[in-house]
Formats: C-alpha cells, structure tokens, sequence
C-alpha cells in the first residue's frame, strides 16, 4: 500500500462569506450606535445591535464589498392568512359603577 501525502492544515480551505470592507463598514456602524448618531432610514435613532449590522451590510452591499445577498422569506414561515375568526371574548362597552348601587 501507497502511504497518502496529507495536507499540512488537515482542514477543508473555505472562502470567506464576507469580505474585509464588509466587516469595516459593520464595525464603523456599531461605533456609530454605540456614539448615538446612527440613524435608520426613517431618521429614528438605532438602538438595536441587530439592526446596527444590518444597517452595516447594507452599506457595504451598496459600496459593492463582499456581501451574501438577502435572504428571502422561506415558504413555511410566511403568515398565511386562512380566514378563520378569531374565538375568544368580545369587548364590550366600559361598565359604569354608579348604575350599580
């Protein structure tokens, strides 16, 4: 039997998903909500991580940097809407306390 040569990493070599602008442009906008002047695009301040990165690859996506694009609402999480009524008590109108006495 033939010994195999093995790699010297041992690892399966991946490319990277992201690319170095990308991740840049995140960390420019997470200091950027951290300082208090990141803005969403309805001029609302950005208090949220999750929405400071994605506002981050979005930038990134426009200056044209190495950026996965958007994922799309897969079939089964979508709402669907199936026309049931909804069960459940109805709201009736405010009781008055001085009509019981």
């Amino acid at each position: 039997m033939a010994a195999r040569k093995k790699s010297s990493s041992g690892r399966k070599k991946s490319t990277r998903k992201y690319g170095k602008s990308a991740s840049k442009r995140v960390a420019s906008t997470m200091r950027r909500r951290k300082k208090g002047t990141l803005k969403s695009g309805s001029g609302r301040k950005v208090k949220s991580r999750k929405q400071a990165i994605a506002i981050g690859l979005s930038e990134a996506r426009a200056k044209g940097g190495k950026v996965p694009r958007k994922r799309s609402a897969k079939k089964s999480t979508r709402k669907k809407s199936t026309g049931r009524k909804k069960t459940g008590r109805k709201k009736s109108g405010r009781k008055s306390s001085s009509s019981s006495k």
